[in-house]
């Protein structure tokens, strides 16, 4: 199987975990022996405030190469039978999924530990800026966690 068939990757303005679910089962051969699944989620509160949305931007065609980067060099580097890593675009609301990756290879362990590395690189290296909008004022979300508040324009 070639490897354009073994990995897919992009920025969508829904992400729909059954139907990608699906789509990856069934893009498999019959050596995967074991398939892990992350699913990222908007929050609803940040510590004491209330979240409205979460807001995705991207900077194309560089923000979808830098997933489609993400998922080769994993699933060469770790022989796996398949990755999947899609991200959303646009405003999402609290418990909306935003993010999701499935990794497919031989055996459960490297499964898991080469599902935590990739989601580990997607918060670092994508192309994707974060503006969380919440009760207290809205925040830019950079680096684990940390939030820089978002400067007004001044007009």
């Amino acid at each position: 199987m070639g490897e354009e068939n073994r990995l897919s990757a992009g920025f969508v303005e829904e992400v729909n975990p059954d139907e990608l679910l699906g789509k990856f089962l069934n893009s498999l051969g019959e050596d995967a022996g074991a398939v892990a699944i992350f699913i990222g989620r908007v929050k609803g509160k940040v510590g004491v405030f209330r979240v409205f949305s979460l807001s995705y931007e991207t900077a194309e065609p560089h923000s979808t190469q830098s997933l489609e980067k993400i998922a080769r060099e994993e699933l060469e580097k770790n022989s796996l039978q398949g990755v999947m890593i899609y991200h959303k675009r646009g405003e999402a609301l609290p418990g909306e999924p935003v993010l999701f990756i499935a990794v497919a290879s031989k055996a459960r362990k490297e499964a898991i530990r080469v599902l935590e590395s990739t989601l580990e690189r997607v918060k670092h290296e994508a192309y994707v800026w974060k503006l969380e909008k919440r009760e207290d004022g809205e925040f830019w979300i950079v680096g684990d966690g940390m939030r820089v508040p978002r400067q007004k324009s001044k007009q």
